[in-house]
């Protein structure tokens, strides 16, 4: 059958010449970013502080010893992390490095699927090689497997939790969610997805699996204190160096503090707003509502702590899928100007003008994400101040032609015409998006 498959046929519809024009290009990139680009590996290697710190734990010495003044890649997972990712080392370094790199590759491959899943498409659908193409084409996907770390695992997380969440299967929601929390925690902003859900049981295993294997790496390792007092200070100061979150860039362009801190109030204040719109307006659109409400979060959570980095824009794939969706908030052009600035693997750095491309290559991610926030609040904004202008926030606060209806307090009766007969109501709403 799956020979079958891959028979060569002639396209019959331009949606099947798209499809098989896009297959090639997708499966030859997957293959280029694993097996060339993550091999080769960079400078940057985010995988040799986790094997040596795995070693040392397997070996009963100490973990937590980096030296937090220099640039490279620091260890800076907790106990439990430490705990589940320790088996990396039982095998010499090279070899364990391409497991892990065919570790995430694989995670990333079942998150595409249930990407796919989630929105009811199949293999067969031109949507599958556009998405794998432009997961494995973007800067995220693409660093996240040349410099080798876990972020491919959390975004199965992810797409296992959000899955586990919308069928109403809270514990095992917490499980996929607690892991991911055990190692980083990237994602535990997500909890505040199953609160406003009203899911509580979430936070049972959410909570209990990071402490309940703290609880056990605790005595098997040799200095899990030293996470809490060495580590933890220092996750929560700003650096100036590969940080792209507003702190990092006003930092590093000598911004004074008080402008950096109006900055993040605003944008946290447009956060808030867009929180609140997509709570009261969309929350029973389920998917929508929880895949729009999670990326505003996540991309929340990059921009306004401490430390944000481009890759960290995994996690934001669902989010940019939701433009499937009718009332998606990202049918516009500024959005995907925006998603170009922290998903394109282009380089802005110039010969010619040293100055404006290395800010243009600074300044993108930062921009991006804050850009996004941006446009989610105004098109949410926009709606709402529509409906209320309108008199029809009791109906929700999409536009008529976006729901294919029109609330009752805005119906318009046709006059009868002379023979007291009605004329034929004409259907203009807009078929549904497959």
């Amino acid at each position: 059958m799956l020979f079958r498959q891959l028979e060569p046929r002639t396209a019959r519809t331009t949606a099947e010449v798209i499809t098989f024009a896009l297959w090639p290009f997708a499966v030859m990139m997957v293959l280029n970013r694993v097996f060339i680009k993550a091999i080769n590996g960079f400078i940057t290697d985010d995988y040799r502080p986790v094997y040596n710190a795995s070693f040392e734990f397997l070996n009963g010495r100490p973990v937590y010893t980096a030296d937090f003044s220099s640039v490279d890649p620091h260890y800076l997972y907790g106990p439990s992390g430490t705990l589940l990712i320790a088996p990396v080392a039982i095998i010499e370094y090279e070899l364990s490095r391409w497991l892990f790199i065919a570790l995430n590759a694989a995670a990333i491959l079942l998150a595409w699927y249930l990407i796919l899943r989630l929105f009811k498409f199949g293999i067969g659908s031109i949507a599958a090689p556009a998405l794998l193409l432009a997961m494995f084409s973007s800067e995220t996907v693409t660093n996240t497997l040349v410099f080798t770390n876990v972020n491919g695992c959390l975004l199965l997380a992810e797409l296992l939790f959000l899955h586990l969440l919308l069928a109403r299967r809270d514990l095992w929601a917490g499980v996929a969610l607690g892991l991911s929390i055990a190692v980083k925690p990237t994602l535990a902003p997500l909890l505040l997805l199953a609160a406003v859900r009203g899911q509580w049981k979430v936070f049972i295993t959410a909570c209990g699996v990071p402490v309940g294997l703290t609880a056990i790496a605790w005595p098997l390792s040799k200095d899990p204190e030293k996470f809490f007092t060495v580590v933890m200070p220092y996750l929560m100061e700003s650096r100036d160096y590969f940080n792209s979150a507003i702190v990092g860039n006003g930092a590093y362009y000598g911004l004074p503090e008080w402008l950096t801190l109006l900055v993040r109030v605003v944008m946290a204040g447009v956060v808030a707003v867009s929180l609140w719109l997509l709570w009261r307006y969309y929350r029973h659109d389920e998917l929508f509502f929880v895949t729009t409400f999670s990326g505003v979060l996540l991309t929340a959570s990059f921009l306004l702590p401490s430390l944000g980095q481009m890759y960290y824009s995994m996690m934001l794939f669902p989010l940019l899928m939701t433009v499937v969706l009718r009332n998606s908030v990202l049918r516009n052009w500024p959005a995907w100007l925006a998603i170009f600035g922290f998903m394109s693997y282009d380089k802005w750095l110039s010969d010619r003008w040293q100055g404006v491309g290395r800010n243009l290559e600074y300044l993108r991610v930062t921009f991006g994400w804050g850009l996004l926030l941006i446009v989610v609040f105004c098109v949410l904004g926009e709606r709402y101040l529509s409906a209320r202008r309108e008199g029809r926030l009791q109906f929700g606060i999409d536009p008529a032609w976006m729901t294919g209806k029109n609330p009752p307090s805005l119906a318009v009766t046709a006059a009868p015409r002379h023979d007291d007969s009605v004329a034929p109501e004409v259907d203009t709403r807009e078929p549904a998006l497959k």
